[in-house]
C-alpha cells in the first residue's frame, strides 16, 4: 500500500504532536519535583498525592482536542431516568428511617471565599439571616434532625487551602451541639502559565509571589481527596453508605427523608449509586449544566463543554428544561471501588484567568456532578425550586434575610404568606455588591412578601419598614442620590432623579 504525500504529512505531525506533548509532560513532572523540594517532609508528602492527581489531569489536558462531546449524539434523557419529586415523596416514609438517617453523612463544600460578596475569609462564614453564618445554619439543621430522630448524622466539611484555617477556629463553638464535625481538604493545585504550560510558582509557599500560583481544583475533586484523607473509609467503618452533598451557599440544600428512603429501599442488585437533585430551568439559570443521554449513559453537561456554534440552543429552555442543582447523593462503596481502580474519568474544565499583574494562565478543574456517568443505577431527580436557594450575590442575600421566608431550625422556607411560590427578581446595582455596603443602605430589610421584581441602581438608601409590591424600579442617575423614605410604599413604581432625605 503506497502512502500519499498527506498521509506522511499527517503522520508526520501526529508524530511531532506527540514528541511536543511528551516534552510538556516531562518538563512539567520536572518542575513539580523541583516545588517539593522547597517544602518540609510532612507537607512533601501531602503535596505529593495532590501532584499525582495533578499529572493526571494534566496529561488527559494535552491530550484532548476540541469540545469533548459529540453534539449529534447528545439526547434528552428517557423519563425513567428523571423521576419528579412527586413520585418519590408519594411513597411516604417507613416508620424506621432513622436507620437509614444512621447510613447517611452530609458534605458541605466548603472550598469557596467571600470575595465576590467583598467579604475576607470563608463565605460559609458570612451573616445571612439573624446573625447565623452559612455554616450555623447548616450545623443547625443537622442538629435538628439529629434530635428529631435520635440520629447520628455527621457533618462533613470539604474545605480548601483558602478556607481550612479560618473554618476550624470557628468550629469550636459547636463543640456542645449534637453533631459530629469532620473536615478534609481539597487538593491544592499549581496555576500553569497559558505559554509554556509550566507552573508559575517558584516554591510550594502560598504567600508573597506565590499568593497566586496555586488554586483549589473544582469541587470534581472531592473524590480523590475524600478518598485521599481517610475519611472515607473512616465513615464506611462506622457504616454510612451513602453522602449528601451540596454547596454550602445552597440554603435549600436541606437533607431530604423521601430521596433518602428512595435510595435505602432499592434492590441490593438495583442499588442507585448517585442522584443528582435538577430542577426546571428558568431565564435566570440557562447557564447552569444540564442531564443528558449521552452513549446509554446519563451525563452532566457543562455549558464550558459545548461547542460555540451549540450554545444558543445549550441556554434555550425547551431543548433542556432541567438544570443541576449541585445537590448530590451518591454511594461510599461505589466511591471507594472508583477511586481504587482509577476509573473515574471526569471531563476537564479549562478556565482562564488573568492575573493582577496580567499573566494569562490555567487551572485545570473537574466538577462533582460530572461523575454521574461513572455510577450504576444513576437518575436524576426533579425536584422543587425551593432545595435551589444560592446566595451568590447581595441580591440573593437581600430575598433569604427578607419576610419572605421563615427560618425554622436552620432551614428557610418560603412564607406561607406569599400568595404565589416564585421567588421575586431582584438585580441590585454596584453600589450593593459589598455585603457592608449593602447592610449600610438598608436601615431594615424592606416587606418583599407581594414583590415580583426590584431593580436598583445607583446611589439609593431605604429607610425603616418600607414596603415593596409589583415591579419597583429605582434608579440614581450618576451623582443623584435616592433616599426612599421610613414607611414608604411602593407598588408598581419607577422611582428616578434625586430625593435626598437630610436630619434636622
Amino acid at each position: 500500500m503506497s502512502l500519499t504525500v498527506a498521509d506522511l504529512t499527517r503522520r508526520a505531525m501526529t508524530e511531532f504532536e506527540e514528541k511536543l506533548r511528551q516534552q510538556h509532560e516531562d518538563s512539567m513532572h520536572r518542575e513539580l519535583e523541583a516545588l517539593l523540594t522547597t517544602t518540609n517532609k510532612a507537607e512533601a508528602e501531602i503535596s505529593r498525592k495532590d501532584f499525582d492527581g495533578f499529572k493526571k489531569l494534566f496529561h488527559r489536558f494535552l491530550q484532548v482536542k476540541g469540545p469533548s462531546v459529540d453534539w449529534a449524539k447528545i439526547n434528552r434523557p428517557p423519563e425513567e431516568l428523571i423521576q419528579p419529586y412527586d413520585r418519590i415523596k408519594a411513597r411516604g416514609l417507613p416508620d424506621n428511617i432513622a436507620v437509614s438517617l444512621n447510613k447517611l453523612a452530609v458534605v458541605k463544600l466548603n472550598g469557596g471565599l467571600g470575595t465576590s460578596m467583598g467579604c475576607k475569609g470563608p463565605k460559609s462564614l458570612i451573616s445571612v439571616r439573624n446573625e447565623n453564618t452559612f455554616l450555623d445554619l447548616t450545623v443547625k439543621q443537622i442538629e435538628h434532625l439529629n434530635k428529631t430522630f435520635n440520629a447520628d448524622v455527621p457533618l462533613v466539611l470539604m474545605n480548601s487551602f483558602n478556607t481550612d484555617e479560618d473554618t476550624k477556629k470557628i468550629l469550636q463553638k459547636y463543640k456542645h451541639h449534637q453533631v459530629k464535625i469532620h473536615t478534609f481538604n481539597q487538593s491544592r493545585y499549581p496555576r500553569i502559565n497559558k505559554e509554556s504550560l509550566l507552573p508559575i510558582a517558584k516554591s510550594m509557599g502560598t504567600s508573597g509571589e506565590n499568593a497566586e500560583a496555586w488554586y483549589p481544583p473544582g469541587h470534581g475533586d472531592i473524590y480523590a481527596s475524600f478518598h485521599n484523607s481517610g475519611l472515607l473509609d473512616k465513615l464506611i467503618a462506622e457504616g454510612k453508605e451513602y453522602i449528601f452533598v451540596s454547596n454550602i451557599d445552597n440554603l435549600g440544600a436541606t437533607v431530604d427523608l423521601f430521596i433518602l428512603n428512595h435510595l435505602m429501599s432499592q434492590p441490593a442488585d438495583k442499588r442507585c449509586e448517585f442522584i443528582m437533585e435538577v430542577t426546571d430551568k428558568t431565564r435566570a439559570d440557562v447557564k447552569g449544566g444540564t442531564l443528558i443521554q449521552y452513549e446509554d449513559h446519563l451525563r452532566l453537561l457543562e455549558i464550558a463543554q459545548v461547542p460555540k456554534a451549540h450554545v444558543d440552543e445549550f441556554k434555550s429552555v425547551t431543548k433542556f428544561k432541567i438544570f443541576n442543582t449541585n445537590n448530590l447523593w451518591i454511594s461510599l462503596p461505589a466511591i471507594k471501588r472508583l477511586q481504587e481502580k482509577n476509573s473515574m474519568d471526569l471531563e476537564i474544565i479549562v478556565n482562564p484567568k488573568t492575573l493582577d499583574g496580567g499573566l494569562n494562565v490555567i487551572q485545570l478543574e473537574t466538577a462533582v456532578g460530572a461523575a454521574i456517568k461513572s455510577f450504576n443505577n444513576a437518575m436524576g431527580v426533579n425536584v422543587p425550586r425551593s432545595r435551589f436557594l444560592p446566595v451568590k450575590t447581595s441580591s440573593d442575600l437581600l430575598l433569604v434575610m427578607s419576610n419572605l421566608y421563615t427560618l425554622d431550625a436552620g432551614s428557610l422556607t418560603m412564607s406561607k404568606k406569599r400568595e404565589f411560590p416564585t421567588t421575586p427578581h431582584v438585580k441590585l446595582g454596584s453600589s450593593f455588591t459589598k455585603v457592608q455596603e449593602f447592610l449600610a443602605r438598608f436601615e431594615n430589610i424592606p416587606d418583599m412578601l407581594e414583590l415580583d421584581h426590584l431593580t436598583v441602581s445607583g446611589d439609593v438608601t431605604f429607610g425603616k419598614n418600607v414596603s415593596l409590591k409589583g415591579t419597583v424600579i429605582i434608579i440614581a442617575n450618576h451623582g443623584d442620590r435616592i433616599d426612599i423614605p421610613a414607611g414608604a410604599m411602593l407598588e408598581n413604581k419607577i422611582v428616578s432623579g434625586n430625593l435626598r432625605i437630610l436630619d434636622h
